[in-house]
């Protein structure tokens, strides 16, 4: 497999004031295609920036990150987007599902940004492969958390990325509905997709390929 996600030497600070936070200190990882990497750290180590500047929703002060070799970064939003929309698929702790919408209609949405095929039977077989295929007219506010989660997962892997990111896709779940999402991000990336996931559950550092401590913004040793 060949690399799909690089992050060279990444850095981004923030000024409040007189004073200067640096979040990230010259961090780079890469996701081959068919593995899944945990990045694991304490609260304020740099997780969430990190993620955000590997989704294109954050620019870094410094460094690069490059999707199936395209550069994400020093491009205009719109263009950002545009690669976001087509090759990443993201999943987040707050729900990436449009209230007012069916769990269907929400994954029609994603195709049509990312102006991919909206194929009803590949759709069908999408949700069907989350387990929701049961459920594809129910909107959010009639999902369990299990559910929630899955359609969730759907929506991101709507355009079949290159990319998945996960922000703690197990954070408030059940040890069956976890190890369950966890059976689907391994069933992606035994497709090639490149899954990334933040996390903090030991449990899903131990299911990944290779394991990223964060600490103060740099890789710990």
């Amino acid at each position: 497999m060949t690399a799909r996600l690089e992050a060279t030497d990444l850095y981004r600070f923030f000024h409040a004031g007189d004073e200067e936070t640096l979040a990230l200190r010259g961090v780079s990882v890469g996701v081959d295609g068919g593995e899944v990497v945990a990045i694991t750290g304490p609260s304020g180590s740099g997780k969430s920036t990190l993620l955000a500047c590997l989704a294109g929703l954050d620019e870094p002060d410094g460094g690069m990150v490059r999707i199936d070799g395209e550069p994400l970064s020093r491009r205009p939003e719109h263009e950002r987007a545009a690669v976001r929309a087509r090759r990443i698929g993201m999943v987040f702790q707050a729900t990436n599902l449009v209230g007012h919408l069916s769990v269907e209609d929400n994954v029609v949405l994603a195709q049509r940004l990312a102006g991919g095929s909206r194929d009803g039977g590949r759709r069908a077989a999408l949700l069907e492969h989350c387990g929701l295929e049961r459920r594809t007219h129910a909107r959010p506010s009639q999902l369990s958390g299990g559910e929630l989660a899955r359609a969730g997962l759907a929506v991101a892997l709507a355009n079949a990325p290159a990319v998945l990111l996960a922000d703690e896709p197990t954070g408030e779940l059940d040890g069956t509905t976890a190890e369950r999402i966890l059976g689907l991000l391994r069933r992606e990336a035994d497709g090639g997709t490149a899954v990334l996931v933040v996390t903090h559950d030991p449990a899903v550092a131990a299911a990944a390929d290779r394991e990223f401590g964060l600490l103060d913004g740099r890789v710990a040793a």
